[in-house]
């Protein structure tokens, strides 16, 4: 069987695993993380966005033990593992650091046959290939692709809206924006961060950020003309990204919502949803879906400027199609 570790146990290295658990997909082999494993036993289980999890989680000799599952447990402030030694056949590497081909690289020369990573490569050169499940991941190249990244929650969410509408009537040009959840990025309560804006108390304002889905879309469609910024919200998880462009092909909101809901039960099954009555954020929560195109927010004005409006879950859906490549990944590094 495929060997993964999994790197990094916060927010999105433990979504992953419970992913990768929920759906069979995988059981890791290793976790690496600077945190006790009690303290992160405690964390796994009794989760703060969606509750408990089906399993008890303790701690125990050096291991981490979900269910009947043990999985090993190691300290990352004694070094970078050998994994050629642990037998690991790919790495899920969730610290942020991998996003430069260095982070990412040091994994390989410890003797890891892939590295995934869980975010954003800063440019492609820090990575073999940018790979999207339903978007582009059938280009994966065993013998090329060693290190590759999964890019973002919002480019993720952003990529099926923007292939279907690409497919159906091109696209010239265009903005999005994504009111997004906050994240540990931000402050607790008001105090200088290195972002300015950040310096103010996450779940008390609507802060301005930066989105880094511009660059990654760029990175799957080069001739793509599309910039957009982030709004970060006072909710704990599930944020919305409103794609608005000019097509090149005069349309209707009918004719696209057709398009999404075709693509939603055929080519991007599971990928991509479609919402047809009309909820708030709660309704995304734990959606595992990439995207959930809003069907009543549709709009198109003058039959060539189009809004589409998709609903995400910034942590459930991203770690679903993290737990879906790894496995893939995996089983290529293996083989």
């Amino acid at each position: 069987m495929p060997r993964i570790a999994v790197v990094g146990f916060g927010r999105i290295g433990r979504s992953a695993v419970k992913a990768g658990l929920a759906a069979k997909l995988f059981t890791p082999a290793v976790i690496v993380d600077v945190a006790a494993a009690d303290i992160m036993a405690a964390l796994f289980e009794f989760d703060s966005n969606y509750g408990r999890w089906r399993d008890p989680v303790r701690a125990e000799d050096g291991s981490l033990v979900i269910g009947d599952a043990a999985i090993s447990w190691l300290d990352a402030r004694n070094g970078d593992p050998d994994w050629r030694e642990l037998g690991i056949d790919l790495v899920v590497d969730c610290t942020g650091r991998a996003t430069v081909r260095a982070g990412a690289q040091a994994h390989l020369d410890r003797g890891a046959s892939r590295v995934l990573v869980s975010a954003a490569s800063k440019t492609l050169d820090d990575c073999d290939a940018v790979l999207l499940p339903g978007i582009n991941l059938e280009s994966f190249d065993p013998a090329r692709h060693r290190i590759v990244s999964m890019a973002s929650c919002t480019t993720n969410a952003l990529a099926p809206v923007i292939k279907v509408v690409r497919e159906t009537v091109g696209i010239r040009d265009g903005f999005f924006a994504t009111v997004h959840a906050y994240t540990n990025s931000q402050a607790l309560t008001d105090q200088p961060m290195k972002e300015r804006r950040d310096s103010w108390a996450a779940a008390e304002n609507t802060i301005p950020s930066l989105s880094g889905a511009s660059r990654a879309l760029k990175f799957i469609w080069p001739d793509l003309r599309i910039e957009g910024r982030a709004y970060r919200v006072p909710v704990r998880t599930g944020s919305i990204v409103e794609l608005t462009v000019r097509v090149e092909t005069p349309t209707t909101a009918a004719a696209l919502n057709d398009a999404f809901a075709s693509a939603a039960s055929g080519s991007l099954r599971g990928i991509m949803g479609v919402l047809r009555e009309e909820f708030a954020s709660a309704r995304i929560i734990g959606e595992t879906a990439s995207s959930v195109v809003d069907l009543s927010l549709t709009a198109v004005s003058g039959g060539d400027l189009v809004s589409v409006a998709a609903w995400y879950d910034n942590e459930a859906g991203y770690a679903m199609r993290l737990a879906e490549t790894a496995a893939l990944l995996s089983g290529a590094a293996a083989g």
